[in-house]
């Protein structure tokens, strides 16, 4: 299947590692010249050298002037982007009954202000051209909040009313918006939160793991790889008629349709 993605240019947000990097990566593979971009510059950069038309930018979009950065970098080198992949870093595991304000807009600005702020940026190109992805990765705590993760489930259920919103207004300009939401699948951040449950609980990273994975019907964490080939498609021509929905990633893991 030609994905129709050679020569588009994608921005991915947060992708010098986990599932940021495999989706660089696979959009890379289907002939995208990606903008590889994060806090580590060097490790953007060294991403970067190994895909073919590719660069690295080093940045922080918690920053005000982040996102505006990060786009004229892109358009500078690459052109104007066609597909964007709003990603970000989760917060830290938190309870809801000890969360306070400061908290809260500690996590808001990463995961709800500063991909609003870039989509503001990309989206009246797009719209010109006709054509343009957006694709938030967002988390299964969307529609089945992650107990022991209140942060994130604010955050990043705000992100998902907002796109939801977003997709209806721009589909009609030949622009997609859609939402990618992973289950348990295999990357730093969720062992992360696998030592910090186990933590909690009084046993064992592994022991967690076995626990959580019992509970997925597909009997296993999923890869970043794989991830990344659904987040693919999701930005390519193949799926010009797929908008304004959440598409999970989970190996089968959460129960609702």
């Amino acid at each position: 299947m030609d994905l129709g993605l050679a020569g588009r240019t994608a921005i991915v947000c947060a992708s010098t590692s986990g599932l940021g990097e495999a989706t660089a990566r696979a959009l890379a593979a289907e002939g995208a010249r990606v903008v590889v971009s994060g806090r580590r510059a060097e490790r953007a950069e060294e991403i970067a050298a190994e895909l073919p038309g590719a660069i690295g930018v080093g940045i922080d979009l918690t920053d005000a002037e982040g996102p505006a950065t990060l786009v004229a970098r892109a358009t500078e080198a690459l052109g104007p982007a066609d597909v964007v992949v709003l990603n970000s870093g989760g917060p830290p595991p938190s309870y809801a009954t000890t969360i306070d304000a400061e908290a809260i807009t500690a996590a808001i600005v990463p995961l709800v202000l500063a991909q609003q702020r870039l989509v503001s940026l990309v989206l009246p190109s797009m719209r010109e051209r006709g054509w343009g992805r957006i694709l938030g990765v967002s988390s299964a705590g969307v529609v089945e909040p992650i107990p022991g993760l209140a942060l994130s489930n604010l955050g990043r259920a705000a992100l998902a009313g907002y796109l939801k919103t977003l997709a209806g207004e721009v589909a009609g300009d030949g622009v997609t918006v859609n939402l990618l939401l992973p289950g348990r699948i295999a990357t730093a951040r969720l062992t992360g939160i696998d030592e910090y449950v186990a933590e909690q609980e009084g046993v064992t990273p592994a022991d967690v793991q076995a626990r959580a994975e019992a509970t997925i019907p597909a009997r296993r964490y999923g890869t970043a790889a794989e991830f990344g080939a659904v987040a693919t498609f999701l930005c390519s021509d193949a799926a010009s008629y797929v908008t304004g929905t959440a598409v999970r990633c989970d190996g089968g893991l959460v129960q609702g349709l």
